[in-house]
């Protein structure tokens, strides 16, 4: 999407010599020092003083860094420029993500009355968006709306992806669409000879400088429909083992409305997990909450979702099993950009603590391991340590392979216990609430979805859990019980501390 606004330009202040003010935000692995030196390079190769200053942010992705550029033309004075960008006293902000532009909005660094705002649209989430349990993701929307409000012009597209189809990196675009934008009182070449004096990957740059340019100039074309995937083929294997998984198939298909669709899905992933007789168990439980359902079996539809997810948990087997699956590799390469002639490192970072190696003990070992503190401790201080694997090595591949195949030994596991224990016991408490309140027992089946994850996550989840569920125990008995523990349920998911869910119970208590 590009938005613009009319092309005449703000009358200058005659006070401030003609000076440009142009502040640029950008995060780590964005080039926003590369594209801040074009920039000076630019204005003082065309006659212009510059200065250019920044301020980094706190870490990647919780803090952008603050490049700001002031230019004017070179007289017979030496201009004081200033260090830092002010509210209210911007002409051109350049922001390398969207998030940061609705960032540059709330600083006031983005006035309507001078203001040239180039934005890209495309996200890279940020840290506080990543550990929200549930969808922390922003509203993009919102912020292109407040950009259109408070720019005085507005240049926005995915300059992230034109520079990335042209085999360059989003700077090259951003500058692109600097010069598009005519806001700078230079030539498109003298832009591009700026990039020339840089001396690397010239032309690559000055092809994302291209496309970036007529983005801004005009627009960028609406991208086209996808071509159909294929149908994904089916699982293949021997003839007894097909037929075994056709009459699985078939059992799911015969539950009623919606719950087939999804018990499908969850057939193909709990038997992904483990095998065929994991899958017929996971069609055990699904068919005992039809048995007491009725029309429209919203309560078997969420059944048959969420004890998929309950059987299917993340333990350090699945971990293994998904770093050395078919096709890694190969994903990881394309979204890095490698090509055949590169070679290509990948190292996975560990860090597994005491409960989750005693957890792959024997259940009864592992539950007397567990009880033991001493014992703990001491598998603490030996393994509780960050360990670097590169699974692009034999060896490194060959130890998360053999792990990732103890699939034969994990229903023997403590953590498989403890797993089947606790969805028995949400199963049951669901089920305790269906004569009372049908929308509440649907309700409590959807607070599966806090217990997620693997080790310190997972140790979250269900604490929230366990919290949540306490909670609607409390208002179990009043009409509106269903409606209180969805609200319980999305506080929980709202942020990592709980903060959210804290108010909502105290609420729950006030009124008791």
């Amino acid at each position: 999407m590009t938005v613009h606004a009319s092309l005449d330009s703000r009358p200058q202040d005659p006070k401030m010599g003609g000076v440009i003010k142009l502040a640029l935000l950008a995060v780590g692995g964005q080039g926003g020092g590369v594209l801040t030196g074009w920039i000076e390079d630019l204005a003082r190769a065309n006659g212009y003083a510059a200065q250019a200053t920044s301020v980094a942010g706190v870490a990647q992705r919780t803090g952008a860094t603050v490049y700001y550029v002031e230019m004017a033309p070179a007289g017979a004075g030496t201009p004081i420029f200033s260090l830092m960008p002010a509210a209210g006293d911007v002409d051109i902000m350049i922001t390398a993500e969207l998030m940061e532009a609705g960032r540059s909005i709330i600083r006031g660094f983005v006035t309507p009355d001078r203001t040239t705002l180039i934005t890209s649209t495309h996200r890279a989430l940020a840290v506080s968006e990543k550990m929200v349990p549930g969808d922390g993701i922003a509203n993009s929307e919102e912020v292109i709306a407040a950009a259109e409000v408070a720019a005085r012009r507005l240049i926005a597209a995915d300059f992230d992806a034109l520079a990335i189809k042209a085999g360059s990196v989003i700077s090259a675009s951003m500058f692109g669409a600097l010069a598009g934008a005519e806001v700078l009182p230079f030539p498109r070449e003298a832009f591009e000879a700026a990039i020339r004096k840089g001396g690397k990957g010239i032309e690559a740059s000055l092809r994302a400088f291209d496309v970036g340019y007529k983005a801004a100039r005009d627009g960028v074309e609406p991208a086209a429909k996808p071509a159909p995937q294929p149908k994904a083929q089916g699982p293949k294997g021997p003839a007894r083992l097909m037929a075994a998984w056709a009459d699985l198939t078939a059992r799911a298909d015969r539950l009623p409305g919606g719950a087939a669709e999804m018990a499908r899905a969850g057939l193909k992933k709990v038997v992904e997990f483990q095998d065929l007789a994991y899958g017929r168990a996971y069609l055990d439980r699904v068919e005992a909450v039809l048995a007491r359902d009725r029309a429209p079996f919203d309560l078997t539809r969420e059944a048959a979702k969420y004890i998929a997810n309950a059987m299917a948990y993340d333990d350090i087997i699945r971990v293994a099993d998904q770093k050395t699956k078919q096709g890694r590799m190969t994903r990881i390469a394309r979204e890095m950009g490698a090509k055949d002639k590169n070679v290509m490192q990948v190292t996975e970072f560990l860090h597994p603590r005491a409960e989750e190696l005693v957890s792959l003990l024997p259940a009864k070992m592992g539950a007397r391991w567990a009880a033991n503190a001493d014992r703990m401790a001491l598998v603490d201080r030996l393994f509780n340590k960050g360990r670097r694997l590169r699974t692009d090595s034999l060896r490194g591949f060959l130890m998360l392979h053999i792990l990732g195949g103890l699939k034969g030994w994990r229903l023997k596991t403590l953590r498989h216990a403890e797993e089947v224990a606790h969805l028995d016991r949400w199963l049951a408490t669901a089920m305790g609430y269906l004569d009372q309140n049908y929308d509440l027992a649907v309700e409590v089946l959807r607070c599966r979805r806090l217990v997620k994850g693997y080790s310190d996550t997972h140790a979250r989840g269900l604490s929230k859990f366990d919290r949540v569920l306490d909670a609607i125990a409390l208002v179990k008995n009043r009409d509106d019980a269903s409606q209180w523990a969805a609200r319980l349920r999305e506080a929980a998911l709202k942020d990592e501390e709980g903060k959210a869910l804290d108010g909502a119970i105290a609420t729950i208590r006030s009124f008791l």
